[in-house]
């Protein structure tokens, strides 16, 4: 590492000749993000911080009340919130492994030298490209305790099929069979260049040693693909943390609330019962949790390539 790079970040910037044209024609590229970034995202940010200091006011923001925290002390002591942010750590613990784990399997399975592996990607991709409706829609029907295919075919192996999307048992498991059919392909994907991208020398190496399939897999496979592993990991759990389009689709939250995560509980308080400054401290409680993460798994990722 050079000694310009170890100089703090405000000494670099200072360093900065704004008047030089390479200088002014970075600005000007960043000029368009960093305003669309202030207007949709940064402004939305500070704002809902904001708003979740006050009973706010929709019709009348200028009569809203301010509270301080509140909001966030009603909502530690909210037994809704706990059972919603209950739901979302079960799917989230149900998905998140399997979507990793199961990604990894099919990588390295169709990264093996088999007949029709481009024809592979394509299926186990193509699920992704659907949207949450479409996927729902299809998977309510699939649960579908009258006509639904999955139950006509275990009525041959039991006399009373569950009702998979009306049962307290096997509700939030079926929501999360379909995220996993839907998402799985993404992680694939991902996973799959990290595995083109491990050199074969490395391999070849390994089995002049007499390293087993398990070994190589342990000490080359899985350290080469580590940073990918973790970006799959962060983004899975971000993604499965935020679940909203499926269960209001296909169970709206039920039943007895045991499938309403709290996305699901932001916008019922938010939009339903009108009580916005609320339904901002849960937003704010989930942005809090998914930072922590992500920063968790930078500071795992920035530890392996130093």
């Amino acid at each position: 590492m050079s000694t310009k790079s170890k100089l703090p970040i405000v000494d670099r910037l200072r360093g900065i000749d704004v008047t030089d044209q390479e200088t002014r024609d970075g600005i000007a590229f960043a000029l368009p993000y960093l305003l669309v970034f202030s207007v949709f995202l940064l402004y939305p940010l500070l704002k809902g911080f904001y708003m979740s200091m006050y009973d706010w006011n929709a019709f009348a923001p200028s009569q809203s009340e301010f509270i301080l925290f509140d909001n966030y002390t009603r909502m530690l002591q909210d037994p809704m919130f706990w059972k919603a942010l209950r739901a979302t750590v079960v799917f989230v613990v149900l998905t998140v492994p399997t979507l990793v784990i199961l990604g990894l399997a099919l990588a390295l399975g169709v990264n093996r030298n088999v007949k029709g592996k481009r024809f592979l990607r394509t299926v186990f991709f193509s699920p992704y490209v659907l949207t949450v409706s479409v996927v729902s829609l299809i998977w309510a029907e699939l649960y579908s305790p009258e006509y639904g295919p999955l139950n006509y075919y275990l009525g041959f192996l039991m006399n009373n099929p569950p009702s998979w999307l009306n049962s307290f048992t096997f509700a939030m498991p079926a929501v999360a069979l379909a995220t996993i059919w839907w998402t799985v392909g993404f992680n694939f994907v991902i996973l799959l260049a990290a595995r083109q991208g491990v050199p074969d020398r490395l391999y070849e190496a390994a089995r002049i040693d007499g390293a087993t399939a398990w070994r190589a897999f342990k000490d080359i496979t899985l350290p080469q693909m580590r940073p990918a592993i973790m970006f799959v990991m962060t983004v899975q759990f971000i993604a499965s943390f935020q679940i909203f389009g499926q269960v209001y689709i296909m169970t709206n939250g039920g039943p007895g609330n045991s499938t309403q995560t709290l996305v699901m509980y932001l916008f019922r308080m938010a939009f339903r019962e009108q009580e916005f400054g609320y339904g901002a401290a849960i937003g704010y409680f989930l942005f809090f949790v998914l930072v922590a993460v992500s920063l968790v798994n930078y500071y795992f990722i920035g530890g392996d390539n130093e």
